[in-house]
């Protein structure tokens, strides 16, 4: 069975995180072939660093689903959110990622999201969705 990794600013993608994972787990056809990993319902409790928890779940998965939105959300030390590390460790894996965007209106983003979202677009297909 493969596992589809699910990464987003948390807060500003809850309830579409959890209709991904939804659909995958009852949807016939999908729960047959994957599974979903989504760090607020499925990380396994541990002594690891946050940080170290969703980068570990990203090696044991097959596929790394992005959403982007508005927010870029929280920064560690470094200046970087933990979904910009999740989609760099992914890339370094070689995983296949599929990148669904929120909204055609870049005006409503946070500068460092826009410059996450050039980030992702290059050379990967991407996908735009209106809420």
């Amino acid at each position: 069975m493969k596992r589809i990794f699910i990464s987003s600013v948390q807060k500003e993608f809850e309830c579409e995180r959890a209709a991904i994972k939804a659909m995958i787990a009852n949807d016939p056809f999908v729960c047959a072939h994957y599974s979903s990993f989504v760090f607020e319902i499925d990380a396994p409790a541990s002594d690891k660093t946050t940080q170290q928890v969703y980068l570990n779940e990203i090696e044991k998965s097959d596929v790394y689903l992005l959403l982007i939105g508005d927010k870029y959300g929280f920064e560690d030390a470094e200046g970087v959110s933990p979904t910009e590390r999740e989609y760099d460790r992914a890339v370094q894996l070689g995983l296949p990622i599929v990148v669904l965007i929120r909204g055609t209106d870049n005006s409503k983003r946070e500068e460092k999201e826009c410059r996450f979202l050039d980030k992702v677009s290059s050379g990967r297909t991407r996908v735009r969705y209106q809420p």
